[in-house]
């Protein structure tokens, strides 16, 4: 418990808050990971929606004969 107490008054004020990414920046850490997961989820959603336009005007349109691809 000792290292606990002397750990805190070292912080101060800032005992138990997170740390931020850069002293200027005000974002955390955890604040940044979740962008991160976040973005990696929007960037694979944008892959399966561009494979699926893909083969919806490469393959599905031409088979119904709603137009036809040179």
């Amino acid at each position: 418990m000792g290292e606990a107490k002397r750990r805190k008054a070292v912080l101060g004020e800032n005992y138990g808050k997170e740390a931020q990414i850069l002293p200027w920046l005000p974002i955390t850490k955890s604040q940044a990971q979740q962008f991160s997961k976040w973005s990696n989820r929007g960037a694979w959603f944008g892959i399966g929606f561009l494979v699926i336009s893909w083969v919806t005007i490469r393959f599905i349109g031409p088979a119904f004969g709603w137009w036809q691809v040179i």
